[in-house]
């Protein structure tokens, strides 16, 4: 049973939960229906971890060729092809139902949307094209939007915000785990930036896209979802975030920095998300 429960990627359900939350508690402005809140948590939770079997049975043979990667239960067999699409089945099913029933129309679709852009696109062509993460950070911004429209049933400009919120900060945050593990990914030849453009430019789009972020993530306060802390707290991270993202031009070692990059962006988003939490306008 614990392959299958990894073979769901746990850790990416959980960071996808929490950004779930956050436009949740953003959209409800303090009046939790706690009923709506968990429904939407579960049925979330059934389809991203679908998606994520999908994603492992789609991958499994690239998954063969990179180290972090090579003793997932579908590469060793310990969990066989036809068992793992009947899984995913059925967990998209069951979520689905649960998003239907409880949630509303809109809900429903943009987490199809995340689904569709997760498993067909990015699954199949994270390995042919360099423009992979730009793909993945597509369906990875809709989680907090599915929280904020299973609250306010309509996409207004504070679902745009997280959304856009949410790309610019997956961009850094895949690239400096593709610079982290760049062995693995030049292995399996996948043409993330690092690889197939050099570590330089990398480096550049990451200062750009952090830029953004911080930019982004002010509009929240500048149209009154959120107050000055959240501002004070995600401008104060983010100018760390970019100031190491600037000593990168100058580390010694690219993989030891894009590490700490990887770790800053953690509590980059995980700082957002709380503050968002507690200081609604």
């Amino acid at each position: 049973m614990i392959n299958y429960y990894l073979l769901a990627k746990p850790g990416i359900i959980l960071g996808n939960l929490i950004t779930v939350a956050t436009g949740f508690l953003l959209a409800s402005k303090g009046n939790i229906d706690f009923f709506l809140f968990l429904a939407t948590l579960m049925g979330l939770t059934l389809i991203i971890a679908s998606a994520c079997v999908f994603n492992n049975y789609i991958n499994r043979q690239v998954d063969k060729q990179m180290e972090r990667t090579k003793n997932r239960p579908l590469v060793t067999g310990l969990i066989s092809g036809r068992n793992a699409i009947a899984f995913a089945i059925g967990l998209g099913i069951l979520g689905n139902l649960i998003l239907f029933l409880y949630t509303n129309i809109l809900t429903v679709i943009v987490a199809g949307l995340g689904f569709f852009v997760y498993v067909v696109i990015y699954s199949v062509w994270k390995c042919r094209t360099i423009y992979g993460t730009a793909i993945g950070s597509i369906a990875g911004a809709t989680p907090p939007v599915i929280g904020y429209c299973a609250v306010s049933n309509h996409f207004d400009l504070g679902a745009l915000i997280l959304f856009t919120i949410m790309i610019l900060w997956q961009m850094p945050h895949f690239f400096s785990i593709a610079m982290y593990h760049f062995d693995d990914y030049a292995a399996a030849d996948i043409p993330v930036l690092p690889v197939k453009k050099g570590m330089f430019r990398t480096k550049i789009h990451m200062l750009v896209y952090i830029v953004g972020f911080v930019f982004a993530a002010s509009l929240l306060t500048v149209f009154n979802y959120t107050g000055y802390v959240y501002l004070f707290v995600t401008t104060s991270v983010g100018l760390l975030w970019l100031g190491l993202c600037l000593k990168g031009f100058k580390a010694d070692n690219d993989q030891i920095w894009g590490q700490s990059m990887f770790r800053l962006s953690l509590v980059m988003i995980i700082a957002t998300c709380f503050v968002i939490s507690l200081d609604l306008a």
